[in-house]
């Protein structure tokens, strides 16, 4: 009876086992507590972390130190503004002379260009009306080749004409002289007439 009576029940069993799952939740919860407050320190480390805002404050002062001595010079540094830089050298060392070289040379480049760039900025806000003007100036131009193309076939029409009379009047000189021959006058004809006879003749 006494062995039988040392033996724990399955309920009391359980009841620990649900302690122990209770427990492990809890540190659970607590190390997901602690997982977060470290990302949250991570992410918010340059703004609360003593070293980034010691590194912010370093900063801070010497930019301060920086406009005090801006201001305390600032009547000198108006009359250095005022003067015109010419003459002045600047110190380079010679590693980087190369380099100010080529750039000097793309400095004179875009100076040289500045005027047409600025002018491109300038027309660009006008470049709609100016293609409406190309294309109006390109519709009168194939009206004027049209034009030119008919005005080129009527001039070569007309010395076809011109040579078409001009093949006739040898024929009406030797008629004149044949009569001339003859004895026979002939009045002359108006310039109208003439024009009739050879239009017709041409016809």
């Amino acid at each position: 009876m006494l062995n039988i009576s040392k033996k724990s029940t399955s309920c009391f069993v359980n009841f620990s086992r649900l302690q122990q799952i209770t427990d492990i939740q809890a540190e659970i919860y607590q190390k997901n507590l602690e997982i977060e407050l470290l990302s949250l320190e991570k992410d918010a480390a340059d703004v609360v972390h003593p070293s980034f805002l010691a590194q912010k404050c370093h900063s801070l002062q010497s930019m301060n130190n920086h406009l005090e001595a801006v201001l305390k010079e600032k009547r000198s540094l108006r009359q250095r503004l005022l003067k015109p830089m010419c003459q002045g050298n600047l110190p380079i060392e010679a590693v980087y002379h190369r380099y100010m070289v080529h750039l000097l040379e793309l400095a004179v480049t875009f100076i040289e260009r500045l005027e047409d760039h600025l002018e491109t900025i300038r027309n660009i806000p006008h470049l709609d009306a100016d293609l409406k003007k190309m294309s109006t100036a390109l519709a009168k131009m194939d009206i004027l080749v049209t034009e030119t193309e008919e005005l080129a076939e009527n001039i070569l029409k007309w010395r076809e004409q011109q040579k078409e009379v001009s093949s006739y009047i040898p024929k009406i000189l030797a008629e004149k002289n044949s009569l001339h021959k003859h004895d026979v006058i002939v009045p002359p004809l108006p310039l109208t007439s003439k024009v009739n006879v050879q239009t017709i003749n041409a016809k």
